[in-house]
């Protein structure tokens, strides 16, 4: 099992990580930031990215279970490659914000209309520990609603031998 988490998992993460990082790299400092459409488009690569828990279930079922999976089972390898892939998601995330000339925090707080708020949200962005914890239940919220679903698609009792 684990091997599949982490195979897929990592795949995962790579597909949502990458793109990220890429985009980063290549937006300048004076940016307008990631407006609405690029959010919508954050979220669609997540899903596909995600689609590797879907993959990774049925693989786990038909190579190495034999066809047959409980819903329980499924459930856990769906959420160990959503956890493999958020993780990957949240480092790719850090990363992401080490090489872009783009300062995220100053264009988010920008959005507060209170700046007691907006200074808020800096103090606390600039904690690496809560800007990963924000950043790693942007992803794996989407990851469980798609093990859900995965798993009450995939399970199936395992064939009669015969």
């Amino acid at each position: 099992m684990t091997k599949v988490i982490v195979r897929y998992g990592i795949i995962a993460g790579l597909i949502v990580g990458i793109p990220m990082v890429a985009y980063m790299w290549w937006l300048p400092a004076d940016a307008p930031g990631p407006m609405a459409m690029n959010m919508v488009t954050v979220y669609l690569v997540m899903l596909v990215a995600l689609s590797m828990v879907f993959v990774g279930i049925k693989h786990y079922r038909d190579r190495v279970l034999g066809g047959g999976i409980k819903f329980v089972t499924a459930l856990l390898v769906g959420l160990g490659i959503t956890l493999v892939a958020s993780v990957l998601y949240t480092l790719a995330w850090e990363l992401s914000m080490q090489v872009s000339a783009f300062d995220f925090a100053a264009w988010y707080a920008k959005m507060y209309s209170d700046p007691v708020e907006a200074q808020e949200f800096l103090r606390t962005y600039s904690n690496p520990l809560y800007r990963m914890a924000y950043t790693f239940i942007e992803i794996f919220p989407v990851g469980v609603l798609v093990t859900l679903v995965s798993a009450a698609i995939l399970r199936r009792r395992a064939p009669a031998p015969g």
